[in-house]
């Protein structure tokens, strides 16, 4: 998306199968990060936690690999990447300093993975039915921010990850990607209210 003459934007808007499934991880492993991100909606921890010192290093494992699965290009990796057999391209995690993360989420990749189907198919259903609307949503924010400002909107990018979650709202994930929750993103009117922050904050 863009307004063309002059600054440019660009807006993607996925449900991004790799994010979906580190929240899910994050759900059945008992990861607290990150804290202002509600949880996902009918997904709860499986099993104990680990003991003060492994669960802390689970954590610190994951939150790397979640920066790098949001945005990859900001947080790349400082050690090769290794496939996780059991998720077959989906999951990379680094081959060394990742070894706890690695070994909790073996057993949960079958799980993790059609859970991820799910969530990324109802994502594109619902966003067949909105056809042009994903355009309109951000398009009609610019404009009104313009208006507001008096000049063309900075050319920006955003993604916008729309998840599952279970309290309605725009949380930043990234330093240009944002989670949305599914029930909000198809709200118009609320969607619109709710965007309009962001883009005037990168705008």
């Amino acid at each position: 998306m863009h307004a063309g003459g002059g600054p440019s934007w660009v807006i993607r808007e996925n449900a991004t199968r790799a994010v979906l499934l580190a929240l899910y991880l994050r759900e059945v492993l008992s990861i607290a990060s990150p804290v202002e991100l509600p949880r996902l909606r009918d997904i709860g921890a499986i099993g104990d936690r680990l003991p003060v010192d492994g669960q802390d290093r689970l954590e610190r494992q994951w939150r790397e690999w979640w920066a790098m699965t949001v945005e990859p290009e900001a947080h790349p990796s400082p050690v090769p990447l290794e496939l996780v057999a059991e998720y077959d391209t989906d999951v990379a995690l680094p081959v060394s300093g990742a070894d706890d993360l690695t070994r909790a989420i073996v057993p949960h990749a079958e799980a993790a993975r059609a859970w991820a189907d799910w969530a990324h198919s109802g994502y594109r259903q619902a966003a067949a039915t909105r056809r042009g609307d994903s355009y309109r949503a951000y398009a009609g924010s610019i404009a009104e921010h313009e208006r507001e400002v008096g000049r063309r909107a900075h050319s920006f990018e955003l993604n916008v990850e729309v998840m599952p979650l279970t309290e309605p709202g725009v949380w930043w994930i990234g330093s240009m990607t944002v989670a949305v929750t599914d029930t909000l993103r198809a709200d118009a009117a609320a969607f619109d209210d709710a965007i309009h922050p962001i883009i005037a904050e990168l705008a």
